[in-house]
C-alpha cells in the first residue's frame, strides 16, 4: 500500500483538483477527506468526501467529524463555477458533496492510527496464513479490530486471532459499522447511517 490509498479520478489531473477544491472546503470550515470519479446511472459523478476542518489533526470519531447538509450545499455553490472555469472535466457529470460516513474508506497509517480500536474490513494482495483445514489457501479478506499500526504494519484482532499485516499488502480497508443494542421495549431509536451525512448532488454539463 502507499501512503495514501486514494480513489481513482480517472485522467483528472488531481493536484490541479485538489489546488482548487481544498480552498473552498477549508472556507467553509471543512476539509477533504477523498474525492473519486466515476461512472453513476449512465453518466459520470465526481464525488468530494468532506469532514468537519480539523477532524484527521484531531483524531475526531466518525460522528465528531460529521457535517450537515448545508456545510455541503455552500461547498457546492462555490465550487461548481470554480470548476467551470478551471475545465478539469470536458463532459457531463453530476457533482456530489457529502461525509463519507461511518463506515469510511481508510486511506493511509494516519487513519490506521486515528481509528485504532474500531472495526475494520481489510482486502489484502497476497493475504494471511489461512487455518490448517484450509491449508495452502490465503485469508484475503480480514474484519477485524485495528488494534496497532505502524509505518509497515496494521494489527487487526480477529476473535482470537492476531494479524500483522504488511501494509504494502493492503489493497483497500474500510471501517466497519456495528449497531448498538436493540432499544428497550417502548422505546424507538435510529443509529447514524452507514453513508454519514447526506450527499448533496447537482448536475452539471459541459
Amino acid at each position: 500500500m502507499t501512503e495514501t490509498l486514494r480513489a481513482a479520478l480517472k485522467g483528472i489531473d488531481r493536484p490541479k483538483l485538489e489546488a482548487l477544491v481544498e480552498p473552498i472546503a477549508h472556507a467553509h470550515g471543512a476539509e477533504v477527506v477523498d474525492m473519486e470519479f466515476k461512472p453513476d446511472q449512465g453518466g459520470w459523478a465526481l464525488r468530494v468526501f468532506v469532514e468537519k476542518l480539523g477532524s484527521a489533526e484531531q483524531k475526531l470519531s466518525t460522528e465528531e467529524s460529521g457535517i450537515d447538509l448545508e456545510v455541503c450545499s455552500n461547498i457546492a455553490r462555490e465550487l461548481s463555477p470554480a470548476l467551470d472555469v478551471a475545465d478539469l472535466i470536458p463532459h457531463a457529470y453530476n457533482l456530489e458533496i457529502g461525509s463519507p460516513g461511518v463506515e469510511r474508506t481508510l486511506r493511509g497509517l494516519e487513519d490506521f492510527i486515528r481509528f485504532k480500536g474500531k472495526k475494520a474490513k481489510v482486502k489484502l494482495h497476497e493475504g494471511v496464513g489461512a487455518d490448517a483445514s484450509e491449508a495452502g489457501v490465503s485469508q484475503k479478506v480480514v474484519i477485524g479490530i485495528l488494534a496497532d499500526a505502524t509505518p509497515t504494519h496494521v494489527t487487526l484482532t480477529e476473535g482470537s486471532k492476531t494479524h500483522s499485516v504488511p501494509l504494502s499488502d493492503v489493497s483497500s480497508a474500510r471501517l466497519v459499522f456495528e449497531f448498538g443494542p436493540a432499544p428497550k421495549p417502548g422505546k424507538t431509536g435510529k443509529g447514524p447511517s452507514k453513508s454519514g451525512s447526506p450527499a448533496l448532488r447537482s448536475k452539471r454539463s459541459v
